[in-house]
């Protein structure tokens, strides 16, 4: 498996910049798995449905499946969040893997900016951003495309992932 990060402060576009890059490297024949860090606490699990139940009794791992699909709901329960090598593991193997969010964690990212959020550029502070995706040019010569030159964007992010061993 390959790994590039999306690196960008909120509303930056990271989520779009993604669902519109997804099919882009499918159509490629490259296929993507995807990791979202959620700087909140959140819950895809709700009052009323089994799962939850078996959750708030105590459960450390549910599993709700279908014909359709699966999830796995892991209760830390007071454990520190996992680090980004431990939740890769969870993974399938593809040939990418793209990580929005875990801006601190030590993998290549591509910036993603717009001006329009009136905030800093990241690559400045972080060497490991390899590639700018925005409306406007970046400082300091790293290789750039504008946020819908989603083939260009593809090509920064082939180019650039590193090989995860996990």
């Amino acid at each position: 498996m390959q790994l590039i990060g999306l690196a960008g402060w909120s509303g930056a576009g990271k989520t779009t910049l993604l669902t519109r890059l997804i099919p882009c490297l499918a159509a490629r024949g490259i296929s993507v798995s995807t990791m979202k860090h959620a700087h909140h606490r959140f819950d895809i699990d709700t009052p009323g449905k089994d799962s939850h139940a078996h959750r708030t009794a105590g459960a450390q791992q549910v599993l709700v499946a279908s014909s359709q699909r699966w999830a796995l709901l892991t209760e830390h329960r007071g454990a520190p969040e996992p680090p980004l090598a431990e939740l890769l593991r969870q993974f399938a193997p593809v040939d990418l893997v793209i990580v929005e969010g875990f801006k601190q964690a030590a993998h290549p990212k591509i910036e993603v900016r717009r001006t329009a959020n009136a905030k800093p550029w990241l690559h400045p502070d972080d060497p490991r951003i390899v590639a700018v995706a925005s409306d406007t040019a970046p400082p300091g010569g790293l290789p750039w495309a504008e946020l819908n030159d989603i083939e260009r964007i593809a090509d920064f992010a082939l180019h650039h992932a590193t090989p995860w061993p996990g």
